[in-house]
């Protein structure tokens, strides 16, 4: 990738190691100057639509003071779009405590509203009644047992009574999850990973959350605090969150887990099932 980039833009760029963690491609990079920074490609993809969607969104975050990295370069390489972003000070939060739940929850108010005036930003896709591009799958959910099976005629229903896309004008992170937020010395320093950025309602990322704390990735104070923040969403808003983010979960563990995660996921997902 790096040799291909450096045809394409005419920059090159040394290899200084994969970033930990995350299930896409991603490394650490230096410059000639030898100053670092992080390496992504998304496949599949054209530049002119992650700039329309992600990259406005994690530009007007950051303007409004959200600690998103700066992009610094993006090149089409072939079918794959190619970002070379700031490197953020701090590590991923493994474990997220009170304290960094109250800073998520702020960062996470700070994005109501942001794309009003920009409406060419596409609204986020829940694909509750058809297949997402290589997530979100249905037939996984089906086919898996019996509980899978109820799950997804769960969600079939929500999206048969609920918009195809999220409805709102504000920044939607879509992975706003601990492994996602950088922290240093109890301050979170950094949100990254704004891929999948898009127009919504903030408070879909609140869902994310709680999904990604599941399992011991919070203190059990911060669980029952997030769990309090949901129950005050209104319904037409967290059903469909939950919906996706349980089909999202459920099915990516059929495909690349086993069945103990998958048990894992269907446990939390049936919570707000109803």
């Amino acid at each position: 990738m790096l040799d291909a980039l450096h045809v394409e833009t005419g920059v090159r760029l040394t290899l200084d190691g994969l970033c930990p963690g995350g299930q896409v491609g991603a490394a650490y990079v230096r410059r000639p100057d030898r100053r670092r920074s992080v390496l992504k490609w998304r496949p599949y993809s054209r530049a002119a639509d992650m700039e329309a969607g992600p990259l406005t969104v994690s530009r007007v975050m950051r303007d409004a003071g959200c600690p998103a990295p700066d992009t610094e370069l993006v090149a089409q390489v072939g079918h794959a779009v190619v970002t070379v972003q700031e490197l953020l000070p701090g590590m991923k939060i493994d474990r997220l405590d009170l304290r960094g739940l109250v800073q998520a929850l702020q960062l996470n108010r700070l994005q109501a509203g942001r794309l009003a005036d920009l409406p060419g930003v596409p609204a986020a896709e829940l694909f509750l009644r058809q297949d997402g591009p290589g997530y979100c799958l249905h037939e996984p959910l089906r086919r898996h047992n019996r509980r899978s099976a109820a799950l997804e005629q769960w969600v079939a229903a929500v999206g048969a009574g609920h918009p195809g896309r999220l409805a709102g004008d504000d920044a939607v992170h879509m992975d706003f999850h601990p492994g996602n937020l950088l922290a240093a010395d109890g301050s979170i320093t950094g949100v990254i990973d704004w891929d999948g950025a898009a127009r919504g309602d903030h408070r879909f990322d609140l869902v994310t959350l709680r999904f990604g704390i599941h399992g011991g990735g919070a203190d059990p104070r911060v669980t029952r605090h997030l769990d309090a923040v949901l129950d005050a969403v209104p319904e037409d808003v967290l059903r469909p969150a939950w919906a996706h983010m349980s089909l999202r979960m459920v099915d990516w563990a059929i495909r690349h887990f086993t069945s103990s995660e998958v048990e894992h996921w269907l446990d939390l997902a049936e919570q707000r099932v109803s």
